[in-house]
């Protein structure tokens, strides 16, 4: 982790969720893909994720579809060695996230950067994911549920603490934001899902970007801006 500035003068910060806000579908499952391609899991189990997948990109982040990527990404990761998987992330990355970015989301990620702010990945994903896409983003760092590791390096398919996901993301934002002495009033925060809503409303300028049916409606209600770039590349393919 980046070393936390001095207590001074409280610095600004920007917290992008990942899945569906600054890439295309589920970062978990796109682990997963690679993970197959090794022989981690058989076809069958591969393309149950695969189904789940295609429900999260078409109707956006719903408890039910989240956590049933999760449960089954952590039952077939179990009895794994860690490092077997924490090898895997940069090739994750290249073949299978860097194509999946909305290149939109990143400029904004990195413009946060240029002006001088930390800008932080928020995600139910594993910490180690989050943490791969931050380092090739240029960006400040990664907040992600932690997966437990086993005396003897294997995985246990647990998790330590709960999903970073609703709350969880708030409490982790706030617990980040009193460390590193970020004044929240004067930060931004990023997402796609009403259930973001707690970390959204946790920060002075929250902003929807491809937002569900129930994010978007409270964003019109509050005022908040929305970009849409799931609209944008719908308009572009049909060119």
């Amino acid at each position: 982790m980046p070393e936390t500035p001095k207590k001074t003068r409280k610095i600004e910060a920007a917290f992008f969720d990942v899945d569906n806000t600054i890439l295309r579908g589920s970062s978990s499952f796109l682990f997963g893909k690679a993970a197959f391609k090794k022989g981690f899991f058989n076809r069958k189990d591969f393309w149950r994720m695969a189904w789940q997948q295609s429900l999260f990109i078409s109707r956006g982040e719903k408890l039910n579809s989240l956590d049933a990527i999760k449960d089954k990404a952590l039952s077939l990761i179990a009895g794994h060695k860690a490092t077997d998987l924490t090898d895997l992330t940069d090739e994750v990355y290249e073949n299978y996230i860097s194509p999946k970015l909305w290149p939109e989301t990143v400029r904004i990620a990195q413009e946060h950067i240029k002006a001088g702010r930390e800008v932080w990945l928020v995600t139910a994903t594993p910490k180690e994911i989050a943490d791969v896409i931050a380092h090739r983003l240029g960006l400040t760092g990664g907040l992600g549920t932690i997966v437990e590791v086993g005396a003897d390096g294997i995985l246990t398919g647990k998790l330590i603490g709960k999903t970073l996901h609703g709350k969880s993301k708030r409490k982790a934002v706030r617990a980040l934001a009193e460390e590193r002495n970020i004044s929240l009033k004067r930060s931004f925060a990023y997402s796609d899902s009403v259930n973001d809503l707690p970390m959204l409303t946790a920060v002075g300028y929250p902003n929807c970007i491809n937002p569900d049916v129930a994010l978007r409606y409270y964003a019109n209600e509050a005022g908040w801006p929305i970009l849409d770039f799931k609209k944008r590349e719908l308009r572009a393919n049909k060119k």
